[in-house]
């Protein structure tokens, strides 16, 4: 009787071992897979990258403005087509002038004899002239109150992509930004290469000029003045550079709206400092 009455004892001992030691195995395996969750989750949750462009908030939302008359009233009778998809939009929105006329500013070269300065410069006021007839520009004698600042300089070598050999340009385009009076505005400044002479001066003069006024790509047909590269015989403006002009202008833009704060933040001071190029290869 007392051997029966031992055995269930024992037996009832070993059991609640065997149930505290599994609730032990239990809370170390679930203390385990917490410590691996949390882990986890903490390696899931990473910065974002810095090579991601974060646009300050105090930008202007991005609206059109009202087409200059120039390009209102500009018809193309011919039905050319345009290239406007490939015209790449800037960080705020495609390249859009708000207030015309256009300041251009043409530095008169000082190393070269006076008569080649001013034969340059006469090319470059030619060219001028010819996107005058489009959209509103005016000459202006200070640089510093120019929109579009145009000068006789090689611009800087260039790598072509998946290239590591510079290539030369004859002639590049690079615009900033700024604000004043908490408007958003941009500047930009042509380089013309001195070894562009004749009618490759002018040609060159007319495609940046394309750029500088909003037509910020490239054509894929000769027959454009914002083809990609230099042709023995350089076209002049075409319906389908106005027409491409034209629908850039009729795009949305947060260049010339007020900011929806003040410009104090890194990000938009930044944004401020950058500059972008585009520019013209030799062929």
């Amino acid at each position: 009787m007392t051997i029966n009455n031992q055995q269930p004892t024992t037996n009832i001992s070993i059991s609640l071992v065997w149930r505290r030691l599994l609730a032990f195995t239990g809370l170390a395996v679930i203390t385990g897979l917490l410590v691996i969750l949390t882990n986890m989750q903490s390696f899931a949750i990473s910065p974002s990258s810095p090579s991601t462009p974060h646009l300050p908030n105090s930008l202007p939302l991005p609206q059109p403005h009202l087409l200059p008359p120039t390009l209102t009233r500009w018809q193309d009778t011919t039905n050319s087509g345009d290239y406007f998809s490939q015209v790449t939009p800037t960080p705020v929105g495609y390249l859009v002038w708000s207030e015309f006329p256009v300041k251009v500013y043409i530095e008169t070269p000082q190393t070269i004899a006076p008569k080649q300065a001013q034969a340059w410069v006469n090319s470059v006021l030619q060219a001028v002239h010819e996107w005058n007839a489009y959209l509103p520009l005016q000459v202006v004698e200070k640089r510093e109150v120019a929109d579009i600042t145009v000068i006789r300089k090689n611009p800087p070598l260039q790598k072509l992509p998946n290239s590591n050999i510079p290539r030369a340009r004859s002639a590049q385009t690079t615009y900033d930004f700024y604000s004043n009076k908490n408007i958003l505005y941009h500047r930009v400044t042509i380089l013309l290469s001195p070894s562009q002479t004749g009618q490759y001066l002018l040609a060159a003069a007319r495609h940046e000029l394309g750029h500088a006024l909003g037509i910020w790509g490239h054509s894929q047909l000769q027959s454009d003045a914002l083809y990609f590269s230099q042709v023995r015989n350089p076209p002049p403006i075409s319906a389908r550079d106005v027409n491409t002009l034209k629908r850039v202008y009729e795009q949305p833009t947060s260049l010339g709206w007020t900011l929806q704060t003040r410009a104090s933040s890194k990000s938009f001071r930044s944004l401020l400092k950058s500059k972008i190029q585009n520019g013209l290869p030799y062929s």
